[in-house]
């Protein structure tokens, strides 16, 4: 074996590497045909050498073509993206998106409950069915306003009690209103007396007349239909 250093006065041998050949069957050679060449000596391995550098070359170019249009794509997706942001926001998406009158009063069945605010609701058609449907009662009207429940009431004098017109006629006012005065009337003592002696049948009206103002001159006081709420200012329409 020669390391490349000969004695003195010595003639330096050169030693030639020869590898062995394996005797393998054809389907273990198949298998480990890429695996001896790696180990192989000579120009085959040379020129296997210089076909894989050219393999990378290719493929690292390849690799890098690829990323540069991957790169270049997503700066395009990043580029729309940023254009729709600016060009649609969320609120023009959602008045988009909103249904309008127009639809909403043709695919109900009755026109007339739809309003202006029912397109904003988070489901319109089920709103509008549900104040379309039979016996349904109304959001009272006072939902949207900013200020509470009868605070505009504030300030108005009440209205006194007033006596239907069939209990008015049998003249029950004018017999109180007499009592009343005379009442007025009165001293300290008299009064006094009168309480721990009181005198029964006073205002007395012959029952006939209460019977015919009660049993035949009644007449159905004003009621609400179902469904009919109270608002504010509704004693005045």
């Amino acid at each position: 074996m020669d390391c490349g250093y000969a004695p003195v006065g010595q003639e330096r041998v050169e030693v030639e590497y020869v590898p062995e050949k394996t005797e393998l069957d054809e389907d273990l050679l198949d298998d480990f045909k890429k695996v001896f060449e790696k180990f192989s000596f000579g120009e085959a391995a040379l020129g296997d050498k210089d076909d894989d550098k050219k393999d990378e070359a290719g493929l690292d170019a390849a690799a890098a073509a690829a990323k540069k249009q991957a790169d270049s794509d997503e700066d395009e997706d990043e580029q729309d993206g940023q254009q729709k942001e600016k060009g649609v926001s969320n609120k023009k998406k959602k008045l988009q998106r909103r249904m309008k009158i127009a639809e909403l009063k043709q695919i109900c069945s009755r026109p007339d409950v739809v309003e202006v605010w029912d397109a904003t609701a988070a489901d319109p058609k089920l709103l509008v069915f549900l104040k379309s449907y039979r016996n349904t009662v109304p959001v009272p009207r006072h939902w949207c306003q900013k200020r509470k429940f009868l605070q505009g009431k504030r300030g108005i004098e009440k209205q006194p009690f007033q006596l239907p017109d069939f209990i008015a006629a049998t003249g029950i006012e004018k017999i109180r209103q007499a009592y009343i005065e005379k009442e007025d009337s009165k001293k300290l003592k008299q009064k006094q007396r009168e309480r721990m002696q009181p005198k029964m049948g006073k205002m007395d009206i012959d029952y006939q007349v209460l019977h015919d103002a009660f049993f035949k001159y009644q007449t159905k006081p004003k009621l609400t239909t179902h469904g009919d709420l109270y608002h504010e200012g509704k004693e005045f329409e």
